[in-house]
């Protein structure tokens, strides 16, 4: 069996020096752990987020899981109830369901994934329907309880109760900043609580820069390693040739089944965009019947350009791709933003077939002329 060195051993390896603990700023250029001073010219603050944990009565005296603790469950609990209806709830809620788990989502907002499309939002509440899972949406808690039979007693504000064996929190992420005392640098955190950066990443404190969740720009992975190489690249390059992070172009994917994928602007900002839609259903694809895998859609938008206006189908704006693969399959819109290409080129490269990239190609088309009668039309405000 192969083994793996822990992280700080590879980083040592690499001539990187490794110090373990609780690090806070003395000063915009010194640091102090666990009584140890170290002084340089430039830092990068990456502490990252942790599961926010909501003001409601009664929370903090059950035994409630997070995103954090979830996995160390050795069995599946009977019954789950899970506070929060966005990624990362609807991700665990669809899992520990098709574990065998009777799942209840309690989502204070109207709707599902409430940060994406409406469409979005409704496929996977039908999808969440069929594996059977609860879903309550526009619904409060009020006060949670130990249940006598030893669970978890949900209160909601419209007089219902829900009673679970085990509760999941998942209402979003607060940054990890507690104890870096972050005044004594000069670093400043927004209304949130995040670390205020500029485009290059750096912020109040001369020299400081931040990078990842702690940021509160985008919460993801992906997002953290470009902000990373950003940072630390910026600090060690002079003001003139500092590179600006734009996050415009970076894709995220929510893992529920179908996948929800989404880059750049909804359907509601493009509007403002004078944006136009192309969108077809994924039950159209002979990919997607092939694998009997029908649910979801491919949209794309796309706007002028400055100067050449719509000449060659415009620019992509955003685009949001649901379906077994959706995860995969938002890359190449996120390729077209980055690049800046013309929406034409989309409609004009030869995609496999049968392939799910495929109906990214038959969306595009729709911007030039009708595809089994659909066509790009005007962006809504919805």
């Amino acid at each position: 069996m192969p083994t793996h060195r822990p992280f700080s051993d590879q980083l040592r390896a690499e001539g990187i020096d490794v110090v373990l603990g609780r690090a806070r700023f003395t000063a915009s250029t010194r640091i102090e752990i666990d009584g140890q001073n170290i002084t340089g010219r430039r830092f990068v603050i990456a502490t990252g987020a942790a599961p926010l944990i909501p003001p409601i009565p009664g929370l903090t005296q059950v035994p409630y899981l997070t995103n954090e603790t979830v996995f160390d469950l050795s069995e599946p609990p009977d019954s789950l109830a899970v506070l929060g209806g966005g990624a990362i709830g609807c991700e665990l809620a669809q899992a520990f369901a098709r574990f065998g788990t009777r799942v209840t989502v309690v989502e204070a907002l109207d709707r599902l994934l409430a940060k994406e499309e409406p469409e979005a939002s409704a496929v996977i509440t039908d999808v969440f329907g069929r594996d059977g899972i609860d879903v309550r949406v526009g619904c409060r808690v009020d006060e949670i309880a130990t249940d006598p039979g030893g669970g978890v007693r949900l209160a909601l504000g419209d007089g219902a109760t829900v009673a679970v064996q085990r509760l999941l929190v998942a209402v979003g992420r607060t940054p990890v900043t507690d104890g870096l005392d972050l005044p004594a640098a000069g670093v400043a955190v927004d209304e949130r609580g995040y670390i205020a950066t500029d485009d290059h990443l750096a912020t109040t404190a001369q020299g400081v820069y931040a990078a990842g969740d702690v940021t509160g720009r985008m919460p993801f992975t992906h997002a953290a390693f470009a902000m990373g190489r950003l940072a630390a690249g910026n600090a060690l390059t002079r003001r003139g040739r500092r590179r600006r992070y734009d996050p415009a172009a970076t894709p995220w994917v929510t893992f529920t089944d179908p996948e929800v994928a989404r880059v750049g602007l909804t359907e509601a900002r493009a509007a403002a965009h004078r944006g136009r839609v192309a969108s077809l259903p994924i039950a159209d694809m002979d990919r997607a019947i092939a694998a009997d895998r029908t649910d979801g859609f491919v949209k794309l938008l796309a706007g002028p350009r400055p100067l050449l206006r719509n000449l060659g189908g415009g620019r992509i704006l955003g685009a949001t791709i649901v379906a077994a693969r959706a995860g995969e399959m938002i890359h190449e819109p996120a390729l077209a933003m980055a690049t800046r290409m013309f929406t034409g080129r989309l409609a004009a490269t030869t995609h496999a077939y049968p392939t799910w990239s495929y109906a990214v190609q038959l969306a595009a088309a729709q911007f030039f002329m009708p595809v089994n009668g659909r066509q790009a039309r005007p962006a809504r405000q919805q």
